[in-house]
């Protein structure tokens, strides 16, 4: 007899660790995404193949196999459809509103500094190459441009003069997804470190997870560790906000806030209504681990409490070019990184291809503290290798 029947919307590494947290509670898994053999789909009851943009298969899936809960996993996702099905009676986790806020980064941004005063940095939106360049004579440099939805951080560029701006727009625009030429032009912060503080909102309250540090590149993360190491102040600042914003957008389940930090100030930068991707160190630091709390929390489940056991880190593994046809080698000597005390998890995805700085997997290690655990998964990410065949 399972619990429930959840529905993915998206299957990635994130939905794959989800889908594995709900088999261990007798749940039903129903895996979607736009191709086959997607990571959920590996570990789930049934599958379905469509693109998530797509309203009537998104719709026509619900009706087939009639989730008590559908879970989004990505941010590209027919909205309009999820709230007429939320409206309905069907429901979505966390809700239809945080899923349609959060799709777009215009969204988010707009309805955190306008409608709830959170500290954002300067920003404005651009839909042409013009509009892109007097934002950033507003903004001014150097300044951050990224299209305004996308995936692990594509499409983004630092700007540091007036002559990259057009190129800027362009990387951006063809690195979206969804079908808006639609950018933002972001204030370039001097920030001491960028943290995601993971908000759980529950029938009982709101429960926070300690902080994660991460470290960005090409907007795309490599690296994260817990405890991020921030001052009482931020940590306040960061929580008074996340619980403001995850109040008002509804429902329960996992928000991934994330937040500049400069000195004892939070300053908001996006937000993720579902397991973070810099949260995949829970695996090895905290229990439950973030899928375990976003499936508590839908599910309506208590949470006695959040335990950090450990302090850890965790580093991202990458591929390097566009295949369907590899292998791994290094596993062994990865594992040999961990010693009593620091141990050392791998979590390979099996996605069918590779692309290049596609994240292929990710490597765990705990630690005395942070600055230990971070470096020994970098050595552990480092020791695996992808062999092409062609």
């Amino acid at each position: 007899m399972h619990t429930a029947t959840l529905m993915l919307l998206g299957s990635g590494e994130l939905g794959r660790e989800f889908a594995i947290a709900a088999k261990r509670l007798g749940c039903r898994v129903i895996a979607c995404d736009r191709y086959e053999n997607a990571p959920a789909m590996q570990v789930a009851d049934a599958f379905e193949v469509f693109p998530m943009l797509d309203g009537k298969a998104l719709r026509a899936a619900v009706e087939t196999h009639k989730p008590d809960v559908i879970v989004p996993e990505i941010e590209a996702i027919d909205t309009e459809t999820l709230a007429q099905l939320e409206s309905e009676g069907w429901r979505v986790a966390p809700s239809a509103k945080a899923v349609q806020l959060t799709m777009n980064r215009d969204g988010i941004r707009e309805f955190a500094a306008r409608e709830l005063a959170l500290i954002t940095s300067r920003y404005k939106f651009a839909e042409s190459r013009d509009e892109a360049i007097a934002a950033v004579a507003e903004v001014g440099l150097p300044c951050v441009v990224k299209p305004v939805m996308s995936s692990s951080g594509k499409g983004q560029t630092t700007v540091k003069s007036a002559e990259e701006v057009g190129a800027a727009y362009d990387y951006a625009v063809a690195n979206m997804r969804g079908d808006r030429p639609r950018v933002i032009v972001e204030e370039f912060i001097e920030f001491d470190s960028e943290i995601t503080l993971l908000t759980v909102a529950t029938e009982a309250g709101i429960l926070f997870c300690s902080p994660i540090g991460h470290r960005q590149e090409a907007g795309d993360y490599r690296e994260s560790w817990q405890p991020a190491g921030i001052s009482d102040g931020a940590l306040l600042s960061a929580r008074r906000q996340a619980r403001k914003v995850v109040e008002a957008l509804g429902g329960y389940g996992i928000f991934g806030v994330e937040f500049f930090v400069k000195g004892d100030q939070a300053i908001f930068s996006e937000l993720s209504p579902r397991p973070h991707d810099t949260g995949m160190v829970t695996l090895i630091t905290q229990f439950p681990n973030e899928f375990e709390l976003h499936l508590r929390a839908v599910l309506k489940l208590p949470i006695p409490a959040i335990e950090l056991t450990r302090p850890g880190g965790s580093a991202v593994i990458l591929a390097d070019r566009e295949s369907d046809e590899f292998g791994f080698e290094g596993i062994a000597e990865a594992l040999q990184r961990g010693r009593p005390g620091a141990p050392v998890d791998l979590r390979i995805f099996s996605k069918p291809s590779t692309l290049k700085n596609r994240r292929m997997g990710v490597a765990l290690a705990g630690g005395k503290d942070a600055a230990e655990a971070i470096e020994t998964a970098k050595a552990a990410a480092a020791s695996v290798k992808i062999r092409y065949s062609r």
